[in-house]
């Protein structure tokens, strides 16, 4: 029998807790109730809000003396987080199913993003119809709108709840039941590419010739969120090798795009010793949304219109050097192999030569601050005599991971 997790400030949501309880029992799955109200002591609770609590390194009791909410709901996230994980890899829960308004779905968010991928998880919520991202992140969850408030059972309440109660039975089911499966261990083994529309021809190659070497190759949409899930996968143990061909989220990071995956981009394969070979695709734009939104204090730069929803904006020189800085600590930090190949001919679809974000000289800037930031490092460093998308880039990238993966 499949067991879900039920997350839930018990101290408000009991009522809800107690009839989605019995709706999964009904449906033919067992429960384990986690208790992350601030103030519970609630007695179906199979884990308590102070082992919760514990699970952070934290008193209970003395967190309570503070009647700090905000500092409490941060800490219950993070045991709840450590509680989950545990549970979910001895096996003991096959789903996860959350409800609550905006702090209970604060303390859901890091639960539900410190399950692995693929692991069911559902959150209902009155958060759930507007900006979704601090609660989804990088996973899998799936987030349904509550419609009205989670406040008590009503004629409303008890078609969404039971929507994610059958919802989240039969997911936790069938992850049970694959999970008890043999294992194939025929599976080809997972390599993470990443991609942009304007490096599309150099990962579609990578991409092919990955799969013709007998590797599983996931692309991602290099988008902040596509970055973030690719590294999320790493620290999961999930991928055998990255082909980083597109970096450019980098560029938002620096200058305050719309695309950016936070300042740890470029990181997790290297931390984990995991084989990498990087390049520097389309680390010569950043994006922002329409041209009307785009900060007053970049007036007078490189602009172009690349649909009505993104503008793209030319780094500069400058920027393209501190790019190269940071790329060359964040490479010579790694712990497992890793190569970069550089494009000498231009790293994106519109950075060639005629285009609109032909700059030679700028990208000259970053190569050599990458050189010299790079040397007496372990780092391979590849200077190739074409552009990204030139036949034979991608290919080229495709095969140095696979003999640093066969030769590790």
């Amino acid at each position: 029998m499949a067991t879900v997790a039920l997350l839930g400030t018990l101290d408000t949501k009991g009522e809800e807790c107690l009839w989605l309880r019995d709706r999964l029992r009904e449906l033919g799955a067992d429960t384990l109730i986690i208790d992350v109200g601030s103030f519970s002591h609630h007695k179906i609770a199979d884990v308590t809000s102070d082992e919760v609590a514990r699970a952070a390194g934290e008193d209970p009791e003395a967190l309570r003396e503070h009647h700090d909410r905000g500092e409490m709901m941060r800490i219950m996230g993070t045991g709840a987080a450590a509680v989950a994980k545990k549970l979910a890899s001895e096996g003991r829960i096959h789903g996860l199913l959350s409800f609550g308004g905006s702090g209970g779905s604060s303390v859901a968010a890091p639960v539900m993003q410190a399950l692995p991928v693929g692991f069911p998880k559902l959150l209902v919520s009155t958060m759930a119809s507007g900006n979704v991202k601090p609660y989804v992140g990088e996973v899998d969850a799936t987030l349904m709108y509550s419609v009205v408030d989670v406040a008590g059972m009503n004629s409303i309440s008890s078609k969404v709840f039971g929507n994610a109660a059958a919802g989240i039975a039969g997911m936790a089911t069938d992850y049970e039941r694959r999970q008890a499966a043999p294992h194939d261990e025929g599976h080809k083994p997972n390599i993470g590419i990443t991609m942009f529309g304007l490096t599309t021809p150099a990962a579609d190659e990578a991409r092919h010739t990955l799969e013709a070497l007998g590797y599983e190759p996931l692309v991602f949409h290099a988008t902040g969120t596509g970055g973030q899930a690719m590294e999320k996968l790493v620290h999961d143990g999930l991928l055998a090798g990255v082909c980083d061909l597109t970096t450019t989220e980098l560029c938002d990071d620096l200058a305050g795009g719309i695309l950016s995956a936070g300042p740890d981009r470029l990181e997790e394969a290297g931390k984990v010793g995991l084989p990498q070979v990087v390049s520097l695709g389309a680390l010569d734009m950043v994006n922002f949304g329409p041209r009307d939104e785009v900060p007053a204090k970049y007036d007078g730069r490189n602009f172009l219109v690349h649909n009505p929803t993104i503008t793209l904006m030319r780094t500069t020189p400058a920027e393209m050097a501190e790019l190269g800085r940071r790329i060359a600590r964040k490479l010579a930090a790694a712990t497992g192999p890793t190569e970069l190949f550089i494009p000498l001919r231009g790293i994106s679809g519109i950075d060639i030569e005629g285009g609109p974000f032909w700059d030679p000289e700028a990208n000259a800037d970053m190569i050599a601050e990458l050189k010299a930031g790079l040397e007496g490092s372990a780092v391979v460093v590849h200077e190739l005599d074409q552009h990204i998308n030139d036949p034979g880039f991608g290919r080229a990238m495709a095969e140095a991971l696979h003999r640093l993966i066969t030769s590790a």
